[in-house]
């Protein structure tokens, strides 16, 4: 059941004139505003009403295409559209396969809205990635501007890559982002499943440090992380809802550095030399372990690991010992070749720059991550034969309230300078067939911060979305920013999907009323985003400890906190508390307000306190 929480942080081109006769112009459509922005736009005169009818041919990938449109279409605009057979009518949708059409590629499509609206696509990928210019179309008007595009992404690869080692993310987040991303034709969603904090700030000490590897092991059970893993189940499910939206969820294990939940689990694994986050790679036991790690999600009929890509880490790891940089060279090819033995495709981070030395490292039909030029240098990773996707450290970077790297990208810069082509300043020529494609980053490097889920996503998402345009469209932007920036938040997060707590209309400053709340009420929305205010009136009591006003599935807001008894909050373990209990049968109107740095609570008016300034 669903209750009420609020948002509580940490700190919580130009319409064209066709000219007909005498003086008399008509007018014809531009371009409509849809991310990423269309590659090509034909305008015409004019609209189409949708009929709420789909028709297909194509078989049954394309049926199943078109069911999903059919229900995301009724989520999104509340509206009925059915999957029929027949000819089409006025108004109808009809979803076409033209396999031969080399033009379009896997992913392009051609959509045509005339009296009917017509979608050509060489594959079901391409048909549904029409199917979301649908349905943004649709909900930004009842009526569709008539007119036609070809629309064929410059980057095969557009992705997005997230830290949920350092901080655990609840699988309906994981599902929900699939969601999003499709929505934006992001197409690759790669998940950091192992890494730890930083032994600075936990004393020096190893075994104090926290660490996570966030599967469910049974091979390994102690390794499982216990304050959030997924289970097998459950991460098989995501990749089959990412590839319902064609979404390749890619996992990623990340070794040698980066490891001390291995040691944690397995001490005498860590490097004495190097720190026990780092393998020790001449312990005799370190590549059994590891193979026995990668393997159990690898193998069998039906392994954990479904999609084409894994990616194996291989990352900074140390290079002031030469035997220790051949050692790693070694080691990175090993699990190149081990992932390829199940049918797999290695991915990894760029670091053979860092480590260069006279080792062979398979380069063939791998993918390489290039995060930081002086790891990996592009060009001549791009000539010993790898594929490069573009993931420069300092453009798209973002390490939440951790004071470098960015809070929040700067997606201005990026929206006016910024393509996959580009990589740490080195340039390419826009699309480079060894420049797979784009993707941007979040690292939660410093555990135990505050910052929640809901955190990261307000800062993921005008990231994702402005990603989604220069990965798909590069360079052929028409949309100064300042235009496009006001303009994209009209958009959805996706159809069902709201974890920015969007409600009602953003002119109105009176989202909703309601004239009083019973204990096991429900209420019609979730949640509440930033920036918000929230008042309510509270006739005190004595209360005991660890009583919810409010609640949700990863939120409470206490009248009385499980600690001290006083007014606070806590999201994702996190509790924060006011200084303040409401007296004894004393009627107080509490408000509370917050925005992505602060909450403030009010007491009749007044503020009596802030959190997070």
């Amino acid at each position: 059941m669903k209750k009420f929480f609020m948002r509580l942080g940490r700190w919580a081109t130009c319409a064209c004139m066709l000219l007909v006769t005498g003086s008399v112009y008509a007018d014809v459509n531009e371009k409509p505003f849809i991310i990423p922005e269309l590659q090509t736009w034909t305008g015409q005169e004019g609209s189409v009403t949708l009929s709420g009818v789909v028709r297909v041919s194509g078989g049954k990938e394309m049926t199943r295409v078109a069911e999903a449109f059919a229900a995301d279409y009724a989520e999104l605009t509340g509206k009925t559209m059915v999957v029929k057979k027949g000819s089409a009518k006025a108004g109808d949708i009809v979803l076409t396969l033209k396999k031969k059409d080399a033009a379009l590629g896997k992913e392009g499509y051609r959509l045509t809205i005339a009296d009917r609206v017509t979608v050509t696509a060489a594959t079901a990928q391409g048909a549904f990635w029409a199917t979301r210019t649908l349905l943004q179309l649709a909900e930004q008007g009842e009526q569709l501007p008539k007119g036609e595009t070809v629309d064929v992404p410059v980057y095969e690869l557009r992705g997005f890559m997230v830290d949920v080692a350092r901080k655990f993310m609840p699988i309906d987040y994981l599902n929900d982002l699939v969601k999003v991303m499709a929505y934006y034709k992001m197409n690759a969603l790669q998940v950091h499943l192992n890494d730890n904090g930083f032994r600075q700030f936990f004393g020096n000490d190893w075994d104090k440090t926290p660490s996570a590897f966030r599967l469910e092991s049974t091979q390994h059970p102690g390794l499982t992380a216990k304050d959030g893993h997924y289970t097998k189940q459950e991460f098989i499910d995501l990749q089959i809802l990412g590839e319902n939206n064609y979404v390749e969820v890619i996992p990623e294990i990340d070794v040698p550095a980066h490891c001390l939940a291995f040691a944690h689990y397995k001490p005498e694994l860590g490097s004495k030399d190097y720190g026990m986050d780092h393998l020790d790679m001449f312990h005799p036991e370190t590549y059994p372990f590891i193979d026995s790690v990668f393997r159990e999600y690898l193998e069998g009929e039906n392994p954990v690991f479904r999609g084409k890509k894994v990616n194996i880490g291989t990352d900074e790891y140390s290079n002031r010992d030469k035997k220790v940089v051949e050692k790693f060279r070694e080691f990175t090819d090993h699990y190149i070749k081990f992932v390829e033995s199940y049918g797999k495709q290695a991915m990894l981070w760029g670091a053979l720059t860092h480590a260069k030395g006279e080792t062979p490292v398979k380069s063939e039909n791998v993918i390489m991550n290039i995060w930081h030029n002086p790891y990996a240098q592009p060009k001549d990773m791009k000539e010993q034969g790898y594929k490069l996707v573009s993931i420069p450290d300092g453009l798209v970077y973002i390490v939440p309230a951790a004071g470098y790297y960015y809070d929040y990208l700067n997606c201005h810069y990026l929206y006016d300078h910024w393509t996959p082509a580009n990589i740490g300043g080195v340039q390419f020529e826009e699309g480079d067939p060894d420049i797979l494609g784009g993707m941007f980053a979040v690292w939660n490097d410093h555990h135990g911060n505050g910052i929640s889920t809901y955190d990261v996503h307000h800062r993921t998402f005008p990231a994702l979305q402005t990603l989604a345009v220069k990965c798909w469209t590069a360079s052929k932007t028409t949309l100064p920013y300042a235009q496009w920036d006001a303009k994209r938040w009209e958009l959805s997060e996706a159809p069902g999907v709201n974890w920015l707590g969007r409600l009602g209309d953003k002119k109105q400053s009176l989202v909703a009323k309601i004239d009083a709340v019973k204990a096991g009420d429900t209420l019609p929305f979730e949640e509440i985003g930033y920036d918000y205010t929230v008042k309510f009136k509270v006739i005190g009591a004595k209360e005991e400890k660890g009583t919810k006003l409010f609640s949700s599935a990863h939120t409470n807001f206490y009248i009385a906190d499980p600690k001290e008894g006083k007014l606070g909050f806590e999201r994702d373990g996190y509790l924060n508390t006011f200084n303040y209990r409401i007296p004894e049968g004393q009627t107080v109107e509490l408000t509370i307000q917050g925005n992505n740095k602060m909450t403030r609570l009010l007491v009749n008016g007044q503020v009596k306190e802030e959190l997070g300034v």
